[in-house]
């Protein structure tokens, strides 16, 4: 087994562990009868909520604590914030599918979804599911608290966690915020969206894995922001970037993601920003009026995935990812790490845009 299935295995099963432990009732809470099967269910869908996934931030973190010297015998503490920054991806998911209003979760019901069943009644079912993202986001600082005791910076590496979290939340709020953006000016939606991104995206996906893990080796907290930063920003724009690109025409990379599924939502995106600022005035005017709409055909999709490609918006989207990809390398490459070290962390860091890293 290589290294890498060697720590995606770790992290799976150390997941599960750490949830089931820091999710239970205390030991000395009293548990009426008549709210057994409540707590029970959410208790399972605690774990069944953090089971999957390609566990990409947190084999990100471990590379990046073995590129940077990380000491052996502290790996294991790494490998629990790493576990910890998985769950509070859980924890956010179980949020967002509530806001999105989204049935399915890597393939299994919603954890909303699966507890109104539980319970039979959709609002406790949803209210659950708050409930379950909030104690998913407290069992993840439980974890790093724990974890960071054993590492150097402790203090540190708590605070940084932390403010991943908030920067998270003012990516969320910043999400919704530009779902009411205007869309006859295609530069300011394309700057609002990319905002989102370094926000909502980046700041949890790749900054906060390679500042964590930098912290953990025992850089100093300034040095391990700067790196993280330069590093991790583009990167994380790059990979939501080709997450939306993948929306309009699929991909190697599995992601149970159904083609033009960000269209028939309606989501503004720099795809479709890009597509209005290049398109002729008629498509223009189509692209604006199908968006604003409060719903889309099929046909709708099909002919808005037909105008992103013909406008040049995929091919710019392309060339996006593919500067960032290159800025994000160039910045490992100024680290000077040994080699093998260099090497193991870009393939990682591959993983994020494999459709323009392999290119």
């Amino acid at each position: 087994m290589c290294k890498t299935d060697a720590d995606r295995s770790n992290i799976e099963s150390r997941i599960v562990s750490l949830v089931d432990k820091w999710s239970a009732m205390p030991m000395e809470a009293e548990m009426p009868e008549a709210c057994r099967h409540v707590v029970d269910a959410v208790s399972r869908q605690a774990t069944s909520s953090s089971e999957g996934g390609k566990r990409l931030r947190a084999l990100l973190m471990l590379a990046a604590y073995d590129a940077f010297d990380g000491h052996a015998d502290t790996r294991n503490a790494m490998l629990d914030v790493a576990c910890a920054l998985e769950v509070f991806q859980t924890a956010a998911l179980v949020h967002d599918d509530i806001i999105d209003d989204s049935d399915l979760r890597r393939g299994k019901p919603s954890a909303h979804r699966a507890l109104e069943t539980d319970t039979g009644s959709p609002a406790i079912g949803r209210g659950l599911g708050l409930m379950l993202g909030d104690l998913l986001a407290t069992v993840c600082i439980d974890i790093v608290n724990e974890a960071a005791a054993l590492l150097p910076h402790a203090t540190a590496l708590t605070s940084a966690f932390l403010n991943m979290q908030r920067e998270v939340e003012i990516g969320q709020i910043l999400d919704l915020a530009v779902e009411q953006a205007p869309l006859q000016d295609a530069e300011a939606l394309a700057n609002a969206s990319l905002n989102v991104f370094r926000w909502k995206t980046a700041s949890y996906t790749t900054i906060a894995p390679i500042e964590l893990a930098l912290l953990g080796s025992g850089a100093a907290p300034g040095q391990a922001r700067e790196r993280a930063l330069a590093i991790g920003k583009p990167l994380g724009l790059a990979f939501q970037l080709e997450d939306d690109l993948i929306d309009v025409i699929g991909s190697s990379r599995a992601t149970g993601k159904p083609v033009g599924g960000d269209i028939r939502e309606g989501k503004r995106t720099v795809l479709l920003a890009d597509a209005i600022a290049h398109a002729d005035c008629a498509a223009r005017d189509e692209l604006i009026a199908m968006f604003e709409a409060s719903s889309r055909s099929e046909s709708d999709v099909s002919r808005a995935i037909g105008l992103f490609q013909s406008t040049g918006a995929v091919e710019r989207s392309r060339q996006r990812i593919g500067a960032l990809w290159d800025e994000s390398v160039q910045a490992i490459r100024e680290c000077k790490l040994e080699q093998n070290h260099e090497t193991a962390l870009l393939e990682t860091c591959a993983r994020f845009v494999p459709d323009i890293a392999k290119s």
